[in-house]
Parts: structure tokens; sequence; C-alpha cells
């Protein structure tokens, strides 16, 4: 019986409140490795409005695919997609929010520039695009939508992100990832 109570709580926390994942891919590096693992607050944002510089974890647009990123509509020459696809992958991603409803980003050597002023990492680190990579310099703004989140991984020149797919809804948001607990040479907060 005590197992079995237990397992119901376990599952009953990880259903509503905090739920681990797995790092897929280096798209966070250097804040996340592959294959290290986050917690992810699943009802913070039930109380309180997400914001510039949370990690969180979401169902990226349909738009995502084995394909190749799809924007929802033609974006301009220079201009990150302006809207996302219909409908949510099946996926999960794990990205930083950079700008939120109602501001305007493009972007400048991997750097978002929110209302007009680059936004340079404060209390984290990025791996700069390099070289010219794919939408490193998006100069011509897009304004995000209302109810809707531009995110970006700190990978600048490796990340699958809003400036391929779009701006996510906020309702594709699963949680804000708040710590580490894997490998133990990584333990902290985000």
């Amino acid at each position: 019986m005590i197992v079995a109570l237990a397992l119901g709580l376990a599952l009953l926390i990880q259903a509503f409140l905090i739920k681990p994942y797995q790092i897929p891919s280096g798209s966070m590096e250097p804040t996340l490795d592959i294959g290290q693992r986050v917690l992810v607050n699943r009802f913070v944002y039930h109380f309180d409005d997400p914001s510039p510089g949370d990690v969180v974890v979401f169902r990226p647009p349909s738009g995502v695919s084995s394909n190749g990123p799809e924007c929802g509509v033609r974006a301009k020459p220079g201009q990150a997609c302006p809207e996302a696809t219909e409908g949510e992958s099946p996926d999960t991603f794990i990205k930083r929010i950079v700008a939120g409803p109602g501001d305007t980003v493009a972007v400048e050597g991997g750097i978002p520039v929110v209302n007009g002023s680059p936004q340079q990492p404060d209390g984290y680190e990025i791996i700069p695009c390099g070289q010219g990579g794919q939408g490193c310099n998006l100069p011509e703004p897009v304004t995000v939508p209302e109810g809707h989140y531009f995110v970006m991984g700190d990978n600048r020149g490796q990340s699958d992100d809003s400036r391929f797919w779009g701006p996510l809804p906020e309702e594709s948001l699963i949680g804000k990832a708040f710590g580490t607990y894997w490998p133990p040479n990584r333990i902290g907060g985000l």
C-alpha cells in the first residue's frame, strides 16, 4: 500500500507540478549540455507571466519538421519568421525567452535587438553565431503578437528557434526550467 501511494504521489507531482526533462541537443550550450537533465516547474505560469530570460520547455509549432522549419507566412528578406504555423509539434524543446508580447525583435550577430536595444546576456553565457550562420543577421524587425513569446537557444548559430518558425504561443509553454540535477557536477539553479 505504501509503495502504491508513493508511486501515485510521484506521478501526480510529475503530471502537475515538477517534471524532469533531458536536453536532447546542443542548442542551449553553454547553459545546458546534451544529456544534462533539468527540472521544470509546470505550474508557475498559472500565477506569473513568462518573461525575457526565462528558460522554458514547450511544444514548438507544427512548422518544426524533419524537412526543416517552416514559417506560417512569408517573411520579408532579412526578417525572422513573423508568424508560426498552426498547431503543435509532438516534440518538446527548451529555449530562452528573449522577447514578449508587443515587443519588436531583430537579430544582429545572433544578439536579439528588442525594441531597438541589443539584449546582451545578463547572468548567463551564449555561444555567438560565428561566421554568418543562418539567422544570425535579421535586421528587419518583427512584432511579437499578443499571447506569444520569441525564444532563442543560447547556442545562437546552432539553434532551431523563433527566428525560423515564428513566435511561440503562450499555451504551448509546458513550464519554466529552474534547476539541473544531472550530471552531479552540474547540479544547480538556472
